[in-house]
């Protein structure tokens, strides 16, 4: 049986190769599917990409812009972004060793590429400044909050770290600042079904079993604003705001939550009042009790 072979795509300016499957079809070459199946991407974008070798089998064959179109096997690409905008931000790099890296994310910068952003994300930066090839981010955090980000950097680590995220044996942190409400008992735990909201892009509470759980707490009040801490039991999308919002304690400079018709655009001077301040857990490859915390601060609350 041949083996497919995808060793000649591997990291490109740090960024790895995008897969699609073809499935059953009679286009006439691969080109004329990949064209139909990507609307987005001109024809000439393609055929540049072919011509400089960026198109590939799972077995490591060239892509030509004549080559039949055959289904069901997989093709290999990079994606390009023409005019992708510069996060202004640099991230830190807190500790590394020969499973671990963990970075401390500024605001805005996202975890992985997507959409918009491929070289301008955590990721990406990472593997071009360390030279690791492997790198792969155990969790992640919101492009808006800034804070603690893992990665594994072997293979054969990755399904043992993040089974700390499945099995909620691991232990987070976040600050945020948001305003204060003296009716309000804390600590508390808010505990909710959270499921995807209109647009895509944004979650919602809603009746039923709850599948969402995190404890708050106070831990400074500044006039009408405080300094909350927040513990996620568990890792739904947007949970601490989600969370926040609905006891109506919207996150300072949240800029979907409360919900709003047109989601603003990035203002680098307002950052989401979100941190993730500190993590820990018991290293499942080495037994090590791990404890990590960020060296950025929240500037919504000064004295």
């Amino acid at each position: 049986m041949t083996r497919p072979k995808t060793d000649g795509l591997l990291t490109r300016n740090g960024v790895g190769p995008s897969c699609v499957s073809l499935p059953g079809g009679s286009w006439p070459t691969i080109t004329d599917f990949l064209v139909e199946r990507f609307p987005a991407i001109a024809l000439d974008v393609w055929l540049d990409r072919m011509a400089n070798g960026l198109v590939q089998d799972e077995f490591g064959e060239a892509v030509t812009p004549q080559r039949p179109y055959r289904g069901h096997m997989r093709v290999y690409y990079y994606r390009a972004l023409d005019d992708e905008p510069r996060i202004p931000f640099e991230e830190q790099v807190l500790y590394q060793d020969e499973h671990l890296v963990v970075a401390d994310k500024p605001h805005f910068l996202p975890v992985t590429p997507s959409g918009h952003y491929l070289q301008e994300t955590l990721l990406v930066r990472l593997k071009n400044r360390l030279n690791i090839d492997t790198l792969t981010p155990i969790h992640r955090i919101d492009r808006e909050t800034a804070g603690l980000v893992l990665f594994s950097t072997r293979v054969e680590d990755r399904n043992a770290y993040q089974g700390l995220f499945r099995q909620h044996t691991i232990h987070k942190h976040y600050e945020a600042i948001a305003p204060w409400r003296a009716d309000l008992a804390l600590p508390l735990t808010r505990k909710s079904r959270i499921v995807e909201d209109e647009p895509f892009f944004r979650q919602r509470e809603v009746p039923g079993e709850p599948n969402s759980e995190t404890r708050i707490d106070v831990m400074e009040v500044m006039g009408d604003v405080a300094r909350y801490a927040l513990s996620p039991i568990t890792g739904k999308k947007h949970q601490l705001r989600v969370h926040m919002n609905a006891l109506g304690l919207p996150i300072m400079n949240d800029r979907m939550y409360p919900p709003v018709d047109v989601t603003p655009d990035d203002d680098f001077a307002q950052p989401l009042q979100l941190l993730a301040k500190s993590i820990a857990f018991v290293d499942p490859v080495t037994g090590e009790s791990r404890r990590f915390e960020s060296r950025l601060a929240l500037q919504g609350l000064t004295h």
